[in-house]
């Protein structure tokens, strides 16, 4: 059974969602503010249902702060506000997916369910030939760990920045529009702009350090992962 955590300051909206989406066959526990549901994060979570505008921290700062203690579990967060730019911020620290109030039951807990699909589906087919590492010197990708290393650190990436990772560095030198992307990566999940795109990628090449330069940008066309660049 998944578990779900909500964080929200309005009780009235914390109770509807713990009601359907315990109708969905969820485990689910609310919160009343961000630096509560701080107290209550563990391992076994598998999604935060996250509000926005609180009083005390904010949900983007709580994201954010999960983020730099290293957790990933996915995050949606749920926001009156609703502009391209909070959008952005709200992927930018590290959010999964983003829901506007007001919202119907069955769009939050489809979107729920989207994101549960992605993070326990596999990236990869089974078969041992795609499941091999690729290196390029002291950066190792792993399919079968879904993990980054670089001398031997591992990257603290969220499964979205690892598959953005491993389908450019797995088709190496191959140029991805930022739809062919969307399409890839996001398949499951709506609403995803093209600029959705570029600040995922700023974070991974961050993420990155002196490696960044491998995702290069061909103005027009898209990213792709060059392989041959540190070589240059």
């Amino acid at each position: 059974m998944n578990k779900i955590l909500i964080v929200d300051d309005d009780r009235n909206i914390c109770e509807i969602l713990e009601f359907n989406l315990k109708s969905e066959g969820f485990d689910v526990t609310c919160c009343l503010s961000a630096e509560e549901a701080l107290e209550k994060v563990n391992e076994d979570l598998d999604l935060i249902l996250l509000d926005v505008m609180m009083g005390g921290m904010s949900g983007y700062k709580m994201a954010e702060t999960l983020r730099n203690d290293q957790n990933l579990t996915p995050i949606i967060f749920l926001t009156a506000k609703d502009t391209e730019n909070d959008m952005l911020t709200g992927f930018s620290v590290g959010g999964d997916d983003y829901i506007s109030k007001p919202f119907s039951i069955k769009e939050v807990v489809a979107r729920v369910k989207a994101v549960l699909k992605r993070t326990n589906t596999n990236l990869l087919p089974s078969d041992e030939t795609n499941n091999a590492l690729i290196a390029v010197k002291d950066l190792i990708i792993n399919p079968k760990l879904k993990e980054a290393t670089i001398k031997g650190e591992s990257l603290l990436l969220t499964k979205t920045e690892f598959e953005l990772l491993f389908l450019l560095a797995s088709n190496g030198n191959r140029i991805f529009s930022r739809q062919n992307i969307i399409n890839n990566v996001w398949k499951a999940t709506p609403y995803i702009t093209e600029r959705t795109v570029d600040v995922h990628i700023t974070r991974l090449r961050k993420k990155l350090g002196d490696y960044a330069c491998l995702i290069t940008n061909r103005s027009g066309y898209g990213y792709r992962f060059d392989n041959n660049i540190l070589e240059k």
